[in-house]
């Protein structure tokens, strides 16, 4: 069965992700940011992440003057940060408490948790730009994530795991599934 551009994004739209808001530039206030929800984990020895860029999306020019990014993981209660760096145009960090990470990148100081990264590798990936960071700070603020699912906003509904199933930490997840 063939597929279409638009059949793509409708059936991809069914795969939940979260929300981050990728940032680049410098302590001069020369600040630059997009939304994105094609944030992967890629390796953890080294630590690589790696997200995708619209090619006509400014943020290909920020990274190119600024090789250093955070991932800003958004939480439930910042839809609205989200709708704003998913606009097209500058970006307006104001009322949004900025720190700045090892790498330099702006960091939103309340989020669910960031990633400061530096650019490691660029790659084309079609009308996209995959750009693939190493990790070289982090931390988590805790709280419930925003979520993107079919379209629209999503929060997480925690429900106790069904029949006493046993649940894994993210990293106890990596240690079973690599053993196989």
């Amino acid at each position: 069965m063939a597929i279409d551009r638009d059949a793509q994004r409708r059936i991809m739209g069914h795969f939940a992700t979260g929300v981050t808001v990728i940032t680049t530039g410098d302590r001069s206030g020369v600040e630059w940011g997009m939304t994105a929800n094609s944030v992967t984990s890629l390796s953890l020895d080294p630590p690589l992440v790696l997200f995708a860029i619209d090619l006509r999306n400014r943020m290909v020019e920020q990274l190119a003057a600024t090789p250093a990014f955070a991932i800003n993981i958004l939480r439930a209660d910042q839809e609205a940060i989200s709708q704003r760096f998913a606009a097209p145009g500058p970006k307006d960090f104001a009322g949004i408490e900025i720190d700045f990470g090892v790498s330099g990148a702006p960091i939103f100081a309340d989020c669910l948790g960031f990633l400061d990264c530096e650019v490691h590798q660029r790659l084309p990936g079609g009308d996209h730009e995959i750009v693939v960071g190493k990790a070289v700070g982090g931390a988590l603020s805790g709280g419930k994530p925003l979520l993107f699912y079919g379209g629209g906003y999503n929060r997480i509904a925690h429900a106790p795991p069904r029949g006493g199933a046993r649940t894994y930490t993210l990293e106890e997840s990596y240690d079973h599934f690599a053993a196989f």
